[in-house]
């Protein structure tokens, strides 16, 4: 049981959250009814996360992501880690290639010295935790202080209860640090009143984000400050407060922008001091979005991981902008203040974001997005056309209001249209052809390597133009990263398809011939002597002893193996290359009997790929560029192996629950999180939802009923249900699906069927139809 110093707010909850801590946890029955909030897994997969993998204090795409670090040295393995017993600092800012504003409570004496500048970290204990979307507690075990931490979107809300008689109750702010991917530097802070802060930071330019970004920040308490002293060594703050016995309240507001844009999202967001009451509206949030999806069956674990799953899907992508739309226009040789369009009450018509790359978003957020959230892909969608408007491309994955040139390709261009054929964004149809087409031509984003800012060779467009393949090693040298010929030109070549299709949707006819014909380029690089994809040289000459096993090699993160399959826009035609769909169903299944010896994933982390023992497995599905292929059975007329495999993945990679599990793999930003939803729910698109009248294939759900609430702004039906009957373990299989009276013997259902509503119903059994 909690006792009564972790905040009066847990007795109003019941005491509910304790089962997000301890998996062995009971519920007591006199608890009030438990949300879908509540059965959110925070600490899932804590032990292999990067800088900005966890989440707690924050709400959905959060500008403020506050949360403890027990590690804060490096994009990968820092954050809150969950082997690491010291907290290092509370910050607000964990972001695709973003840090800072890292704070620590404590005590002091009359006799400190400037070692506590140094010599602050606080050991705590797991066992005296509770988080929950939107809420964290913990005891700094060294001070004697409970930490409790919320927010709303731009204002991080701090409560620290310091022991009875504590006296110099004191804050640490370290502006100048080293946070996740990047320094914190030039941090200043001056004093506004007798309770009000501000000041701002400078975040280092990193390999991926190539400019500095300023943070301005406002901080309120609700207790006078007594001093505030400076290290000169470090040049860090502490912030000693008036002696008090109540709980020290702390607001902290940050933009990007500007001071007073900081202390506008304090008035707007957070006017009041009610702790528990910002705690609650968190929660009523989270509850919000997470009950767009409601389902029943499974065990009590698959649900906790179904939620979670689906709160991961909300996650990683950060708001830039200003509650009255101000943002930073990092993309042209200057900095800029950008001023997002208003609506007619004076508010900006959608928010600016922050993102790691859309490299494989067409098999997870493309289709869970747009059918349970369209407006947040409405929103995505706009924000990467105002990246365009700002610095005249769209962009792959943005950040601190910059390109970063992320990964390869033109990954946006599935995103948008997808949400063009589901009727989400229907306006300038023809600037955001124009747009999209830019990134696919020479001087566009696709002929940029990873990360390659100051030219665009490395992404090896022109030879795609001329040869019909991107050659491996590519002739040029290095520019960037990912220089991997066969994989971008497979990537290509699925990406033109979906331009293709909105090519055609606005009567762009020669363009559509066009670009349906590049969708043709993978060929290329089909060997049908090897009877894979791979590499080949600029003289046209496959590589030499080739094993379709060993890793990159002309493939982006991943082996030949692995990307043969990449063709989610022409199954039949690759089938063709093999000798039919007959040989390519063996071909493939062979391969998923293989990649279940490894439990079908590199290891249990992204960084486990290049490891000897599992750089060679057949199918990974921890990474993007094979994550689609159970459903590529269903394509090929086999959705038996679609649902039994499925069914295998989700139980050997996908059902754990605590710290050293989850996805096994990258959680790029919610894509492994919706990757999971979509195999437990039974629903996939294998092109990314670019075709008219988007597809989606049907396999086997694991729970007996879902219900999708479906969006009144958006879609005319008001809830699509799944309804898998007998459903168990042993019932993977579904007789042929049956939506509002009508059979669907190809196991796939249209967009517009479903967005109208209705029921679909598996009939489930033990063996194959």
């Amino acid at each position: 049981m909690v006792n009564k110093k972790k905040s009066l707010f847990w007795d109003s909850l019941k005491l509910i959250i304790l089962a997000l801590c301890l998996a062995s946890c009971e519920k007591d029955k006199n608890d009030m009814e438990v949300q879908l909030v509540d059965l959110v897994y925070p600490q899932l997969d804590t032990e292999n996360s990067r800088w900005f993998f966890f989440s707690s204090a924050n709400r959905p795409f959060g500008m403020v992501n506050l949360s403890p670090d027990t590690e804060i040295n490096g994009a990968w393995g820092s954050g809150y880690r969950y082997k690491v017993d010291t907290i290092k600092g509370f910050s607000h800012i964990h972001a695709w290639q973003m840090s800072g504003l890292s704070v620590m409570p404590i005590k002091t004496t009359t006799e400190r010295d400037s070692t506590i500048f140094t010599d602050f970290y606080s050991s705590f204990d797991h066992n005296e935790e509770i988080i929950s979307p939107g809420y964290h507690y913990l005891e700094l075990e060294r001070y004697g202080i409970t930490a409790e931490l919320t927010s709303t979107k731009r204002v991080g809300f701090h409560k620290y209860t310091y022991a009875k008689g504590t006296k110099s109750r004191s804050v640490l702010l370290n502006l100048n640090t080293v946070l996740g991917p990047n320094e914190n530097i030039d941090g200043t802070l001056q004093k506004d009143s007798n309770m009000e802060l501000s000041g701002s930071f400078v975040m280092t330019p990193t390999r991926r984000r190539p400019k500095p970004l300023t943070t301005y920040f406002k901080i309120k308490f609700n207790t006078p400050i007594a001093t505030i002293e400076q290290d000169e060594q470090t040049n860090n703050y502490m912030v000693v407060l008036n002696d008090t016995e109540d709980p020290v309240l702390m607001k902290v507001g940050i933009s990007y922008t500007s001071i007073n844009n900081a202390e506008t999202n304090i008035i707007t967001e957070l006017p009041h001091w009610d702790f528990s009451k910002t705690v609650n509206e968190s929660k009523l949030e989270w509850n919000t979005m997470l009950s767009r999806i409601q389902i029943e069956g499974g065990s009590d674990q698959d649900q906790r991981r179904f939620y979670t799953d689906l709160w991961h899907a909300l996650q990683g992508r950060r708001i830039i902008s200003d509650v009255n739309g101000a943002y930073p226009d990092n993309t042209g040789k200057e900095f800029r203040i950008g001023q997002l369009p208003l609506n007619e009450q004076g508010s900006p018509k959608f928010n600016h974001y922050n993102s790691d790359s859309f490299w494989g978003a067409q098999w997870t957020i493309n289709t869970l997005w747009g059918l349970v959230y369209p407006d947040i892909m409405h929103e995505f969608s706009q924000s990467l056309m105002q990246y365009y408007k700002d610095g005249g491309l769209v962009p792959r994955g943005p950040s601190g209001g910059n390109y970063t040139n992320v990964m390869t390709g033109a990954s946006s261009t599935p995103f948008i249209v997808s949400a063009i054929q589901k009727g989400i964004v229907n306006e300038q149809l023809d600037t955001i052809y124009s747009a999209l087409k830019k990134n696919h031509m020479l001087g566009g984003i696709m002929g940029k390597a990873g990360y390659e800012h100051d030219t665009d060779i490395g992404g090896g467009l022109k030879y795609y133009l001329e040869k019909g393949y991107v050659p491996w090693p590519l002739p040029e040298g290095k520019f960037g990263i990912h220089l991997d010929g066969s994989g971008q030109t497979l990537e290509y070549a699925y990406q033109d398809f979906t331009l293709a299709q909105l090519a055609k949707k606005i009567g762009r006819e020669e363009d559509r011939q066009y670009f349906e014909n590049r969708s043709k380029n993978y060929k290329n690089v089909f060997n049908s002597a090897s009877g894979w994809m791979q590499a080949r040289n600029v003289e046209g000459e496959w590589s030499k002893d080739f094993d379709p096993y060993v890793y990159e090699n002309g493939f982006v993160e991943s082996n030949a193996a692995q990307s043969t399959w990449f063709v989610p826009h022409d199954m039949d035609g690759l089938s063709a290359l093999m000798g039919g769909k007959d040989t390519a169903v063996d071909k493939l299944n062979a391969q998923f009997k293989k990649a279940e010896e490894l439990n079908f994933t590199s290891g249990n982390s992204h960084e486990s790929e290049l490891h000897p023992e599992y750089r060679r497995i057949p199918v990974n599905l921890g990474n993007q560029p094979s994550i689609q292929t159970p459903f590529v059975f269903n394509k090929l007329g086999r959705p038996d192996l679609t649902q039994y495999w499925t069914r295998k993945v989700v139980e050997k990679a996908f059902s754990g629950l605590a710290p050293n599990t989850g996805y096994n793999g990258d959680e790029d930003q919610g894509l492994m999180g919706s990757l999971n939803v979509l195999y437990k729910i039974g629903l996939f698109q294998m092109n990314g939802g670019t075709e008219e009248n988007p597809e989606y294939q049907i396999g086997s759900p694991i729970f007996n009923k879902i219900s999708i609430k479906l969006h009144p702004g958006y879609y005319q039906g008001e809830t699509f249900i799944i309804q898998a009957k007998d459903n168990n373990a042993s019932n993977i299989y579904s007789d042929i699906p049956v939506f509002n009276g009508a059979e669907l013997p190809n196991y796939n259902i249209r967009h517009s069927d479903i967005v109208k509503g209705g029921e679909l119903i598996l009939n489930m059994k033990n063996s194959a139809n």
